[in-house]
């Protein structure tokens, strides 16, 4: 069946290369890519979320893109999930809709990688294209630095990408890349989630292979490896450190969180994230080597705080094909976040920023 599928998309492959549609960019493999810090030590990356769009784009979504990475000139892109939508029909047309968001990267010549949000393979049912078959469209472009991801643990795509230092000789960084899931099942020993939040969480095993990589990493380097996770939809204790506090929903509470957590950003939904707590966040508290965990699912929250040592923050929706925020301001905060790496400083995220459309003239 899995060789099926990898026939099916080397024909969709081929289809869309030879069918019109501007795919310059298109490449067989992905293999020789590597990610290094550059001569000055510095390195970016630049964070798009929920384009969440179909074979039609809105083409506010792509000039935006290739604005930021005009402007910005990063050195990794990360597709945070929510790529695509599951408006799709044919297999063709979501090789078109994926083809539309890797041209703003393939034509710059810009390194990049996606994870999967909940929304990514909406379209399966219809089209027969599930997440891993769609990975599988994503490395074959040339600048795309996905691998495989991990076997025999839950999700797609789950793996890490090591940044060596500006001399090329060890590891410096390290991006961790989760598959967050869709939704939550019907139903876990007979009872259903009706009242709970319906989206899904990272899952035991996709905890315990980070941390034991995490371990591997620094067993193999000598010293903890810096670095930030990705993950479409966020840790609930994004919604603790809005708050101060996982009980308090006030004004008051949130006033001193401000001080406390840092947080910096525009909170205009609910934290929507699972019916559990995955234990993501105190297994990373325990390895004391992520810098930041960024998320995007919630398209109108764009802020960032450290919570107990840890950046957690948002990108906001990418995406003009999808909701915003109310009237006049539905866009307001269609945009990216920009993240600013120094392998010469104790925390080598040195800063990170949201840019918006309207900065751009984008409207």
């Amino acid at each position: 069946m899995r060789l099926t599928k990898l026939v099916l998309v080397g024909i969709i492959l081929i289809a869309v290369m030879t069918s019109g549609i501007n795919n310059s960019a298109v490449a067989v493999t992905n293999d020789n890519v590597k990610l290094q810090f550059n001569s000055d030590g510095k390195f970016r990356i630049v964070q798009f979320n929920d384009m969440q769009d179909d074979e039609n784009i809105d083409p506010r979504t792509v000039k935006l893109m290739e604005k930021v990475l005009d402007e910005e000139k990063p050195d990794l892109v990360v597709l945070n999930g929510d790529s695509i939508n599951g408006d799709m029909e044919t297999p063709e047309e979501v090789k078109k809709a994926i083809n539309n968001i890797a041209q703003p990267m393939e034509k710059k010549g810009v390194k990049w990688a996606v994870t999967f949000g909940n929304h990514d393979a909406d379209h399966t049912s219809k089209t027969g294209l599930d997440e891993e078959d769609m990975l599988d469209i994503y490395m074959s472009y040339e600048h795309n630095v996905n691998k495989p991801g991990v076997k025999d643990i839950t999700g797609t795509g789950n793996t890490n990408l090591l940044i060596r230092d500006s001399k090329g000789k060890k590891a410096a960084f390290n991006i961790w890349l989760f598959d967050s899931g869709r939704y939550a099942p019907e139903e876990i020993a007979g009872q259903d989630f009706e009242g709970y939040p319906s989206w899904d969480w990272l899952r035991f095993d996709q905890v315990q292979w980070y941390y034991e990589t995490s371990q591997k990493l620094e067993r193999q380097t000598g010293h903890k490896v810096p670095s930030l996770a990705f993950m479409h939809i966020p840790l609930k204790e994004f919604e603790f450190m809005w708050y101060a506090s996982p009980n308090e929903r006030t004004k008051e509470s949130h006033a001193k969180a401000v001080d406390k957590h840092d947080i910096t950003g525009e909170k205009n939904e609910c934290v929507c994230s699972g019916p559990f707590n995955s234990g993501m966040f105190a297994a990373m508290l325990e390895r004391g080597d992520v810098e930041g965990v960024f998320s995007g699912h919630d398209h109108v929250n764009t802020y960032v705080g450290n919570y107990y040592g840890i950046k957690l923050g948002y990108a906001g929706s990418t995406g003009f094909g999808t909701y915003g925020l109310e009237g006049n301001e539905n866009h307001r905060l269609r945009g990216a976040r920009v993240f600013n790496l120094n392998e010469d400083k104790k925390d080598v995220l040195v800063e990170t920023h949201m840019v918006f459309a309207k900065d751009y003239g984008i409207q």
